[in-house]
């Protein structure tokens, strides 16, 4: 069988209602894998509540630059955390947390719950 039969089988085969239902399922499975991904900063998101708390609490309203010097405070309680925990993390990871922490701080003060 030569080539150019292959592919015209393929194709055809791709437009008939069974194979455009495979493609769909797999384009659809696919793209479910990608919406369910977590994020790498989740699986650290007890210890990010906690030290945006602790940060919240241990750096008053009136500190200039306040939001950065929690984020600071925020993150190296976190990364103290899992150094404590035996783990080490690349730069990238630190990246992650950080941004996790943002994102953490924008929820929990749009919903209210930060408390300090």
């Amino acid at each position: 069988m030569n080539t150019q039969a292959v592919l015209e089988a393929l194709w055809a085969f791709a437009n008939s209602a069974f194979g455009i239902t495979i493609v769909s399922g797999i384009f659809l499975f696919i793209l479910n894998r990608l919406y369910t991904a977590k994020p790498g900063w989740a699986k650290f998101e007890g210890a990010i509540i906690t030290a945006i708390q602790h940060a919240e609490k241990s750096i008053p309203d009136n500190t200039e630059s306040r939001g950065a010097k929690r984020l600071d405070a925020a993150l190296k309680y976190v990364l103290k955390v899992q150094m404590e925990a035996g783990k080490k993390l690349s730069a990238k990871k630190v990246g992650e947390i950080r941004e996790g922490i943002q994102i953490v701080h924008n929820d929990l003060s749009a919903k209210g719950t930060l408390t300090k």
